[in-house]
């Protein structure tokens, strides 16, 4: 896991934060209410309380996708690009679902039938006046049903390691936090900001081309530097063969040069034979 999917999380968190208002504001009001009769310090204490159980849920919830995801896609992952290839894709179907697809609508109504089974449990950690309480108080909110961690969970999944599934997690959980505990006026402007400038499309515009980026832009670099490669040694294995050529013509030329040479001196050899033997007759007649 690299630090920029950390960071990718972290933004998701944030810019997803207004749709997170929509889920948890009446839980975060039920919750500022029941502690209406603690100072404000302890009030304090116990935001960061029960926040600090709602990510140890998201991390621990991320440890399981993670473990999913190592258990039944590891087969698939062993020496190939499908770890990259799926990531990208979750990373595309992420950003699609932040620009406002419903794709997780349903994956929420399952969520809610969880989360009602859960009723019970939720009504008696109210008042929200102690740390125990203020804790499992976050550690179940942090199943209640919403489709942007659904989204982050799909993220998780493809981490290809647990540890890495709940260290996103919990990293996405940091940016829901300053929406989730600014005072109203905060809120307003918080929303106003990221609803002028588009910044939960933006955020989601730039997961999806950082998807795309992530499982396709390796493989047109691969195919690319084969061709280059196919190039090269094409291109070499000619070269070799003019050079082949070349030599040896050049070893054909040398050897008829050499026969040449030895016609020569073999003629040469014949001429200085006759010239001896005719010098040699005159001689004998001479003297005769």
């Amino acid at each position: 896991m690299t630090i920029a999917l950390l960071v990718a999380a972290l933004l998701m968190g944030f810019f997803g934060s207004p749709h997170c208002l929509g889920m948890c504001g009446g839980l975060v009001t039920a919750f500022g209410l029941s502690m209406k009769d603690v100072s404000p310090a302890k009030r304090r204490a116990l935001v960061a309380t029960y926040h600090l159980g709602r990510l140890t849920s998201y991390a621990l919830l991320g440890l399981i996708a993670g473990l999913i995801g190592i258990t039944i896609l590891k087969p698939l992952m062993m020496g190939n690009s499908t770890p990259r290839i799926l990531l990208g894709l979750v990373l595309v179907f992420v950003g699609v679902t932040m620009l406002g697809a419903p794709f997780l609508t349903k994956l929420e109504r399952f969520g809610m039938r969880f989360w009602q089974y859960l009723s019970p449990l939720r009504q008696k950690v109210f008042p929200l006046n102690t740390f125990p309480r203020a804790l499992t108080a976050g550690l179940l909110w942090g199943f209640l049903p919403c489709g942007l961690v659904y989204g982050a969970l799909l993220i998780a999944v493809v981490a290809h390691n647990p540890l890495s599934g709940a260290a996103l997690m919990f990293v996405f959980g940091l940016g829901t936090i300053p929406m989730l505990v600014a005072t109203h006026e905060t809120v307003g402007w918080l929303r106003d900001k990221i609803g002028r400038f588009r910044l939960r499309q933006l955020n989601g515009a730039v997961m999806v081309i950082s998807g795309f980026a992530v499982a396709v832009v390796p493989m047109v670099m691969a195919n690319m530097h084969g061709s280059h490669g196919e190039m090269n040694h094409s291109s070499h294995a000619a070269m070799m063969s003019d050079m082949d050529s070349h030599d040896m013509s050049q070893m054909n030329h040398d050897m008829d040069m050499a026969e040449d040479m030895d016609h020569s001196m073999h003629d040469m050899s014949d001429e200085s034979m006759d010239m001896n033997h005719h010098e040699h007759t005159e001689m004998m007649e001479h003297a005769q």
